[in-house]
C-alpha cells in the first residue's frame, strides 16, 4: 500500500477531530449522522472504492456494526478504545475472523503506548536492570466528572473503568504482559455521577508484581503518575506530554542503604502520541496483505474479559 493511504474518519466528536487533523491529506471523507460538515451520514453510503481504511471514533453502542461493515469489505480499521462487549468475547472473535479472512487490520487505539516515557519505561523493564519487580502503582485522573455527567452515553454502566481503566490495563499489558493473577476491585464510588467516577483496582497479595491502579474523574487538574519498585531500584513517571512537563526518574539502589543514584529527565513538548500511533497504524496496514491481516484483537479479548469481570465486581460492591 502506498504511503498516501485513503482514510475515512467515522465520528466527528473530540477524538474524531484529532484523528482528522492527524490524517491530514490522507482523509478523503468523514461520516457523522449529526454533524453538518460530515461528508456522509452513514458509513454504508461511502463508496467502497474511494477509501482503504477508516478511523472509527463513534460511541461504543454502534462500534460493532460499523466495524463489521468495514472489516467485511476488507477495510483496515483504527478504532478508539475500548473495544469491549459486555456479552462476552464472541463479537470480538467474529471481528478477528473478518479481519483475518479479508487480510484487514483491526487496531484498537491506545495512544499512551507512544508516550516517550512509557516507551522508556518499557525499555528499562525489558533490560532487566531493575531486577525483580515488586510493585507497580499507577494513578490516572481527569477532571471531567461534570462533562461525563452531562453526556447520556458516557455516564452509564461502569463509567471510569472502561474510560481510563482501559488505558491503565493496556499499560500493564505493554510493560508486563498478562498478569498471572486476576485483578480485583478495591474500592468504587459514584461521588458525583450516575456511573462510577472513582475506582481502585489491585492484584491480590502475593502477586508479582503487585499492581495497583487508581482511576478517577475527580482530579480537577488532569494528572498521571507511575511508581515501580524493584530489587535494584525504582522508576517513576510524573505526568503525560499533553499535560507537561513530563518527568522520568530512575533510582539505583545503594546497599545496604543510603541515598540512591538518581537520574531525572524532564520532557516539555507537544503530545506526539497521535502522530506516532497513526504512523504505526499505516505500517500495519502496509504489511497486512503479506501478514493476512493483523491488529491487536488478542489484547482486546484480554481487556474485554478483565473489564467485564471488574465491572461485575464493582456493581456487586455498589449496586445501582
Amino acid at each position: 500500500m502506498s504511503d498516501g493511504m485513503r482514510v475515512v474518519v467515522v465520528g466527528l466528536g473530540i477524538q474524531g477531530a484529532k484523528r482528522l487533523r492527524v490524517a491530514g491529506s490522507d482523509a478523503v471523507a468523514s461520516v457523522d449522522p449529526f454533524r453538518a460538515e460530515a461528508s456522509f451520514r452513514d458509513i454504508r453510503a461511502v463508496p467502497l472504492d474511494s477509501y482503504d481504511a477508516a478511523l472509527v471514533c463513534t460511541p461504543d453502542g454502534v462500534k460493532m456494526e460499523v466495524l463489521s461493515h468495514l472489516l467485511g469489505h476488507g477495510k483496515h480499521v483504527l478504532v478508539e478504545k475500548p473495544l469491549i462487549d459486555e456479552g462476552g468475547p464472541q463479537a470480538l472473535l467474529q471481528l478477528a475472523e473478518l479481519a483475518r479472512t479479508n487480510a484487514a487490520v483491526c487496531y484498537t487505539a491506545y495512544n499512551h503506548r507512544f508516550e516517550p516515557y512509557f516507551i522508556r519505561m518499557k525499555r528499562l523493564l525489558d533490560s532487566g536492570s531493575l531486577g525483580r519487580i515488586y510493585r507497580c502503582r499507577m494513578f490516572y485522573g481527569n477532571g471531567t466528572a461534570r462533562d461525563v455527567r452531562n453526556s447520556a452515553w458516557r455516564d452509564r454502566d461502569p463509567g471510569v473503568l472502561p474510560d481510563l481503566g482501559s488505558h491503565l490495563l493496556d499499560t500493564v499489558l505493554f510493560w508486563f504482559g498478562r498478569p498471572d493473577t486476576p485483578l480485583r476491585v478495591v474500592s468504587c464510588n459514584r461521588f458525583e455521577n450516575r456511573a462510577f467516577d472513582h475506582v481502585v483496582v489491585g492484584a491480590p497479595a502475593g502477586a508479582m508484581p503487585e499492581i495497583e491502579l487508581e482511576m478517577t474523574l475527580l482530579s480537577w487538574r488532569n494528572h498521571f503518575t507511575c511508581d515501580i519498585f524493584a530489587e535494584n531500584g525504582s522508576a517513576h513517571i510524573e505526568s503525560l506530554c499533553k499535560w507537561g512537563p513530563s518527568t522520568f526518574t530512575h533510582r539505583r539502589r545503594k546497599l545496604p542503604s543510603g541515598r540512591p543514584d538518581e537520574e531525572a529527565t524532564v520532557l516539555v513538548q507537544p503530545d506526539p502520541t497521535w502522530e506516532e500511533e497513526y504512523a504505526h497504524f499505516k505500517a500495519l496496514c502496509a504489511a497486512a496483505p503479506q501478514a493476512g491481516g493483523g491488529g491487536n484483537i488478542d489484547n482486546d479479548l484480554w481487556l474485554n474479559d478483565r473489564l467485564n469481570a471488574l465491572a461485575a465486581m464493582a456493581l456487586e460492591k455498589s449496586p445501582p
